[in-house]
């Protein structure tokens, strides 16, 4: 048996089982671009303590709903 009907097989079986195959886009890790952005948010929430201002005005205009 050859790779390609070894894969075809095994799909049949996931089919089988109710299963179904889906393709799905995720980030790059290991690019530059990746780290920068990953960096730059991780400094933000380090500093967010530090600027407080954002989530003291969020406080101030919400209001309590009941329920």
């Amino acid at each position: 048996m050859n790779v390609r009907e070894r894969g075809s097989d095994h799909r049949k079986r996931l089919r089988m089982q109710g299963l179904r195959p889906i393709q799905i886009w995720v980030p790059d890790v290991r690019s530059a671009a990746f780290a920068d952005e990953a960096r730059r948010q991780s400094l933000d929430v380090a500093m967010a303590d530090a600027q407080s201002d954002d989530q003291d005005f969020v406080e101030a205009v919400s209001t309590q709903i009941d329920k």
